[in-house]
């Protein structure tokens, strides 16, 4: 069906910065919507960004607000993340996902496709 493919991760410093990048292949006529959503150890999942696929449509969650950045390239079938201004809180794994709709964007259940993920770890 759809394959995603997470990758940009490693280890940084506080206050740098990361671009992650998820690529999509197979059938993704049905994909409305890709987001964003990050995982630490203990913790649950929880909602990063958001874009539309062609309607120009992004969310991004309020702690990441102001530092992070989602973009797509949908010629090269392409969603970023580029992240700024790093904080330790925001080491986790970071995971791409995709759905057919944008109501309840945020919920991480209700995403059809996810990648492996790639990993995040921010240091002092």
């Amino acid at each position: 069906q759809v394959q995603l493919v997470e990758s940009g991760g490693g280890l940084v410093q506080a206050g740098g910065s990361l671009r992650l990048s998820c690529a999509v292949s197979g059938r993704t006529g049905s994909t409305y919507a890709m987001a964003w959503f990050r995982q630490a150890p203990g913790k649950e999942r929880e909602f990063v960004a958001a874009i539309s696929w062609n309607g120009g449509m992004t969310l991004v969650a309020d702690p990441v607000k102001g530092r992070f950045t989602i973009s797509r390239d949908n010629a090269k079938n392409t969603v970023y993340l580029q992240m700024n201004s790093l904080k330790l809180e925001d080491t986790a794994v970071y995971y791409c996902g995709t759905r057919s709709g944008w109501v309840r964007i945020t919920s991480d259940t209700s995403y059809a496709y996810w990648g492996r993920g790639t990993q995040v770890t921010v240091s002092s």
